[in-house]
């Protein structure tokens, strides 16, 4: 699955993905990738002995988007992983699309969040969502 977070500087999009991994009950330390470039995370799967690997990454300090195949990341995009990236404008044309597009905007004291399923899978996923908040 591939996520596009957007949102300004400031935004909450590395806080948003912490709250995810809590979600999957990872308790570890999650960082911001903005100096490293992606952050892996090894989730256990909902069947014993599977794994999901999720990746988080910014690519703010991209200035150009030929630095994506430079960095050797095509990999990490597989059936097994989750994908999150920050700043993906900054590696436009080299990304795979998006299964979902999550658009956080400041409002008032808090945030909004804007989830738009892009694909099959995402739309998938979104209902999953959907019927699990009921």
């Amino acid at each position: 699955m591939v996520v596009f977070l957007e949102g300004d500087l400031g935004a909450g999009k590395t806080t948003l993905t912490r709250g995810i991994l809590r979600g999957f009950n990872f308790t570890g330390r999650v960082k911001s990738p903005t100096y490293t470039l992606v952050e892996p995370y090894t989730l256990l799967g909902l069947e014993a002995n599977s794994k999901l690997y999720f990746y988080h990454f910014d690519l703010y300090r991209f200035n150009d988007p030929s630095e994506w195949e430079d960095a050797g990341f095509r990999d990490y995009f597989n059936s097994e992983s989750i994908c999150l990236i920050e700043w993906a404008d900054k590696a436009s044309g080299q990304l795979p699309s998006p299964d979902w597009i999550i658009q956080l905007q400041p409002e008032s004291t808090g945030r909004r969040i804007l989830l738009s399923a892009t694909s099959e899978l995402g739309q998938t996923c979104q209902n999953a969502l959907t019927l699990a908040a009921n």
